[in-house]
């Protein structure tokens, strides 16, 4: 063999073994790009499972609540209702003059306890985060916490109606009740502020703060458990989390929910 068939030898060997290193790299890359994608697509997957299975919980939850509802006040409340009618009849009809104080008792006291009832059944059956827009949950919400008069709170937002589904409602209303909780725990704050807003960018953002003591965020998790609830029904709904906090400036909390593009 002469030297020019072995220098050729030689070129087409080394041609041969880059495109054969090539070959290995390229089908690296892309069983790499093959696995990120299948990893990615599991993950999205479990997401959208996770999500419809909260959804089919709460659901659920509503249903069973409404339907003990339903039973506290068709069978317990008649039933209640009954006792209390044989006991004033027996009061008026004044057939037992000397047990009358222990009868008008009795009818005291199965009144009362068909009013709880009546007030539990209605709040088992309530269908008020269907029935009602996010604004007026909200303003019902503050209401109640107004009642405590622990420290003022303010509530703005840019909208009269917003199409909110039920899921973000209940996370809407899970993680305001949530952060008011933590900050009456926590925060000795005097006043809470609490902003619903929407915009061209975002479907709405939720931001909430309070001016308490605060907390360093990376070394004090006396709110751990409440923040990793809100930031979990925060990730459920596809929204992103933010918070921030400084001793002695109070906790901000901003959730939003972006459109998609």
């Amino acid at each position: 063999m002469g030297k020019t068939e072995l220098l050729i030898t030689v070129i087409l060997f080394n041609i041969f073994f880059v495109l054969f290193l090539s070959a290995i790299f390229i089908y690296i890359r892309k069983y790499r790009q093959r696995k990120k994608e299948y990893l990615k697509e599991i993950e999205t997957k479990n997401e959208i499972h996770e999500k419809e299975l909260i959804s089919t919980q709460l659901e659920i939850q509503q249903a069973t609540m409404q339907q003990i509802g339903r039973e506290i006040h068709d069978n317990i409340g008649q039933k209640l209702t009954l006792v209390s009618l044989y006991s004033q009849q027996l009061l008026y009809e004044n057939k037992f003059s000397e047990y009358n104080q222990k009868i008008e008792q009795i009818c005291k006291i199965t009144d009362q306890s068909l009013q709880d009832l009546r007030e539990l059944s209605k709040a088992l059956t309530d269908d008020t985060l269907n029935q009602k827009g996010i604004v007026s949950l909200i303003k019902k919400e503050i209401k109640k916490i107004k009642a405590l008069k622990k420290f003022k709170i303010s509530f703005k937002h840019n909208f009269e109606e917003l199409d909110v589904d039920y899921m973000q409602k209940n996370v809407l209303l899970r993680i305001i009740q949530e952060f008011i909780q933590n900050s009456i725990k926590h925060a000795h704050c005097k006043n809470i502020f609490i902003d619903l807003n929407t915009s061209d960018e975002n479907i709405w953002e939720l931001k909430i703060n309070d001016d308490g003591i605060g907390f360093d965020t990376k070394n004090n998790l006396s709110n751990g458990i409440g923040l990793a609830n809100m930031k979990k029904r925060t990730e459920i709904i596809g929204a992103e989390f933010n918070l921030t906090s400084e001793i002695n400036k109070g906790t901000s909390i901003l959730i939003t929910l972006k459109r998609k593009s």
